[in-house]
């Protein structure tokens, strides 16, 4: 399997209520639930109105469209990072799932999935 590592730098924000401009940009995840609501977006965008914010994330996206008839995509990669110490926060979208890991985590994220036979692009 095939992981991308962006180059964006991201937050992951708490925010009261959401906005239009929470949606704008080129990469931006929201989510709304009875309980809260969350933004993941570049740092550059963490909207001044956000609640908490916890910067310095970095995406792995696995590559290609998934199916939603696949399964045991995610449960691998999560054991892998959970034996090696790497807290996780991941978002999936209608195509894909991002794995989202702390920057400073980021190259000992690569080696354990490379070592693990997955090729990170």
């Amino acid at each position: 399997m095939k992981l991308k590592c962006l180059e964006e730098r991201f937050s992951i924000c708490k925010l009261s209520e959401p906005h239009v401009e929470d949606l704008m940009g080129k990469m931006v995840f929201l989510a709304k639930t009875d309980e809260e609501v969350s933004l993941v977006c570049p740092t550059e965008r963490v909207p001044e109105w956000a609640m908490t914010r916890e910067d310095g994330w970095r995406a792995l996206r696995i590559e290609g469209v998934l199916d939603f008839s696949l399964i045991g995509i995610l449960a691998p990669i999560a054991k892998l990072f959970a034996d090696a110490k790497i807290g996780i926060f991941v978002v999936s979208t209608y195509n894909t799932d991002y794995v989202f890991v702390r920057e400073v985590q980021l190259a000992q994220a690569k080696e354990v999935l490379a070592g693990a036979g997955y090729t990170i692009a």
